[in-house]
């Protein structure tokens, strides 16, 4: 996969994690499964967010929900859905990472793959998660 901002491998680790876990949801199977069944092996960073997503799924929407404003879960688009995944994922189990990185690769990807307002929304919720941590 190649993305529009040639030579950045972090962001296309994400934006693959980001098409394995909608490939996942849309399919209704584990995205470990989806992750497995590679042909070429999934770079380091995209199995990372898959397999932490995947793990963490139940406290990572949690916390977005707690962040919600006016809305639920259930209400998100799949891809706002996943793409909040990504980067609560990522804030909370990524210390190597700084915050504004992880916020600003979150809002890109939904900027790009989502709606015109998806990466206001995504910003929003990921920097409240982000104060809270």
């Amino acid at each position: 996969m190649t993305s529009r901002r040639a030579g950045n491998e972090l962001t296309d680790a994400r934006e693959r994690a980001l098409h394995l876990l909608y490939e996942a949801t849309i399919k209704g199977v584990p995205a470990t499964d989806v992750l497995a069944s590679q042909i070429l092996e999934p770079e380091p960073l995209t199995r990372l967010i898959v397999e932490g997503v995947a793990r963490d799924e139940s406290r990572i929407d949690e916390m977005i929900s707690n962040h919600l404003v006016g809305w639920t879960l259930a209400r998100l688009s799949v891809l706002d859905k996943i793409i909040l995944r990504i980067g609560v994922f990522e804030l909370t189990s990524r210390s190597d990472t700084p915050k504004a990185v992880v916020m600003s690769e979150a809002v890109e990807m939904a900027k790009r793959f989502s709606t015109a307002e998806s990466g206001r929304f995504v910003n929003g919720v990921l920097a409240a998660v982000a104060r809270e941590l």
